[in-house]
């Protein structure tokens, strides 16, 4: 534990800090993943204070527990946003093939047939392409 990362006034940081494993109760104040573990969201809340791990390199953020609200519900819409979502990162711009795993689109920009093509390649498939 580095005696710089335990500020519980938030003298120093400006808001509470603690380090690592030394931050203040679940039941009180809870990170946004601790939330929704249990099915709140902060709700539009304020920081109201943080942890810092990693020798400061990394910094969680602390939500109230008491003014979180409950996650919102899935609704068809989003359902179906979130599907068109994924089936984007599923399919390959070159060669429009949907494979059941997303595709390093990032790194490779198609999926690995694709990107192990050359140029004059990959100009004959994007021709054959509607």
């Amino acid at each position: 534990m580095r005696a710089i990362d335990l500020d519980p006034t938030g003298e120093r940081h400006g808001i509470p800090t603690f380090p690592w494993r030394f931050g203040p109760e679940k039941e009180r104040l809870a990170t946004r993943r601790q939330l929704r573990e249990m099915g709140l969201r902060p709700g539009g809340q304020a920081v109201a204070a943080q942890v810092v791990c990693r020798g400061g390199t990394r910094v969680g953020h602390l939500f109230p527990v008491a003014g979180a609200k409950p996650v919102r519900k899935m609704t068809p819409a989003r359902a179906r946003a979130l599907a068109a979502a994924m089936k984007a990162r599923m399919t390959c711009p070159l060669c429009r093939v949907t494979y059941d795993y997303c595709l390093p689109l990032r790194s490779l920009g198609s999926c690995l047939p694709c990107s192990e093509l050359t140029d004059a390649e990959r100009e004959q498939l994007s021709a054959l392409r509607p």
